[in-house]
């Protein structure tokens, strides 16, 4: 397994992570045993970064890793690190509330966290969008008294715009930035980017296939569930799903011609992307099951020349994608969008 440590400040990580969301929520029904088993697989691999969320499945998720833990032999236990979004409110019917960024709100969750966990600290502890009512400095500052306590070690963001990390960062180190970057997401180059490497700041990129959109795997005539994200996104709705699979049927000429998968190549490109921004970049790969964590495993092995990367990039220009990456409301929250 390959290692980047994020940041000037933050941890030495695997060089993919394991984003756990999926396992309980948003995307249609999960198979538990499934789910543990691919976690183990993972930490077998050599991943050691777990991403989750408090709120994903109103805490099912976390009590999820917490199992797979408790049931890990003790060395891959051991190299486990937790990274832990909070602050989305929830209510009993599933529904969102909006966020909440006080400095007792932060220590209240970062509570619950840590018991549906198991763990007796947490590894990066982030907001997951920024609470409006409640400045950053205030948020982040809550977060490095957590680690001053040592139920903490590192604070993180997430999905800020670059002036939001400039103003964390000059209340307390931060480790990374969680934000989205994809082949197909690729608005974090002009400003998030130079802003992260100035600051000596690392980045977890999630949805670096774009919720299976660029995965090679989401057939045109998929029907998903009711329970499914997607179903409301804008990227997978009508027309726009159809341009967009044309992308990836454009990239899967490019990935066979290299002996890769599609998901592979999308991978691979975002692994590359670090040494060209002078930044540290590690994609979290929201596998669900061993066989698609065995195929995003598989990315570390793909080298790309500068000629593949500029291939890659013909067939999936930046500005190509059809639709937002949220419905409008969903938008509205994201400070790294302003």
């Amino acid at each position: 397994m390959l290692h980047r440590t994020l940041g000037t400040t933050g941890p030495q990580v695997s060089a993919l992570g394991l984003g756990c969301m999926g396992m309980s929520a948003l995307y249609g029904d999960a198979d538990r045993a499934e789910s543990i088993a691919t976690i183990h697989a993972a930490l077998d691999a050599g991943v050691t970064l777990l991403d989750t969320g408090d709120f994903y499945a109103m805490g099912h998720n976390e009590m999820l890793i917490g199992e797979a833990l408790r049931s890990a032999p003790a060395d891959r236990r051991e190299q486990a690190l937790t990274s832990v979004k909070f602050g989305a409110l929830r209510d009993p019917d599933g529904g969102w509330a909006g966020y909440d960024g006080r400095p007792a709100a932060v220590k209240n969750f970062a509570a619950y966290s840590l018991q549906r966990l198991g763990v007796d600290h947490i590894d990066i502890y982030r907001i997951a969008r920024v609470d409006p009512d409640v400045p950053i400095e205030e948020t982040v500052g809550a977060i490095a008294e957590l680690v001053e306590a040592g139920h903490v070690r590192h604070v993180g963001l997430s999905e800020v715009a670059a002036d939001t990390i400039r103003r964390a960062a000059a209340v307390t180190p931060i480790s990374d930035l969680q934000i989205e970057y994809s082949l197909i997401s690729r608005g974090i180059e002009e400003q998030i980017l130079p802003a992260c490497r100035e600051l000596g700041i690392g980045v977890t990129a999630y949805g670096v296939l774009s919720r299976g959109l660029i995965s090679g795997h989401f057939a045109r005539d998929r029907q998903l569930a009711a329970n499914d994200f997607r179903g409301i996104s804008p990227r997978f709705q009508g027309e726009n799903l159809q341009r967009n699979l044309d992308l990836v049927d454009a990239l899967r000429k490019v990935a066979g011609e290299r002996g890769a998968s599609v998901a592979q190549t999308a991978i691979a490109w975002v692994l590359a992307q670090g040494p060209r921004h002078g930044v540290d970049i590690v994609p979290l790969v929201g596998a669900r099951t061993r066989e698609r964590l065995g195929e995003a495993l598989g990315a570390l092995d793909v080298a790309l020349t500068a000629d593949d990367l500029a291939a890659i990039e013909a067939a999936v220009p930046a500005e190509a994608v059809a639709g937002e990456r949220y419905p409008a409301d969903q938008m509205a929250h994201l400070d790294s969008e302003r």
